[in-house]
C-alpha cells in the first residue's frame, strides 16, 4: 500500500512538472513587458538605479518599531481589562526595550536622514 501511495504521489509530481514547463515556455517576450510599469506613464529614470542605504535602514527600523507599536496595543488592552501585576510588568519591560532600542538607534546616528 506504501508503495502505491509513493508511486501515485511522484507520478502526480511528474504530471504537474511536465504541465508546468509546457506552460511556462510559451510566453514570448517583447520590449514592453521587459520594461517597469509605472502607472501608464514611462518610467522617469532606470528600474535598478541604486538608492540610499541610510534609506533603507530607516524604513527598516521604521518597520520595526512599527511592528513592536502593534504588539503593544493587545498588551494594554489585557493591562486595563485584567489589572494584574505581572502584565503590567511585563508591558513596562516591553516599553523599556522599545525605548531601549530607540536610544541606541539614536546614538548611533542611524534616525538622520541625511549625515
Amino acid at each position: 500500500m506504501l508503495m502505491l501511495n509513493l508511486s501515485l504521489s511522484g507520478a502526480l509530481c511528474l504530471i504537474m512538472l511536465a504541465i508546468y514547463y509546457t506552460v511556462a515556455n510559451n510566453s514570448s517576450y517583447s520590449k514592453g513587458k521587459l520594461t517597469s510599469f509605472e502607472c501608464g506613464y514611462s518610467p522617469l529614470s532606470l528600474p535598478r538605479r541604486p538608492f540610499s542605504v541610510r534609506y533603507f535602514i530607516l524604513v527598516v527600523l521604521f518597520l520595526v518599531f512599527d511592528v513592536e507599536t502593534v504588539l503593544l496595543f493587545p498588551l494594554l488592552t489585557q493591562a486595563s481589562l485584567l489589572g494584574n501585576m505581572t502584565i503590567n510588568c511585563m508591558l513596562i519591560m516591553f516599553l523599556l526595550i522599545l525605548l531601549v532600542g530607540l536610544l541606541y538607534e539614536w546614538y548611533n546616528t542611524m534616525l538622520e536622514w541625511v549625515m
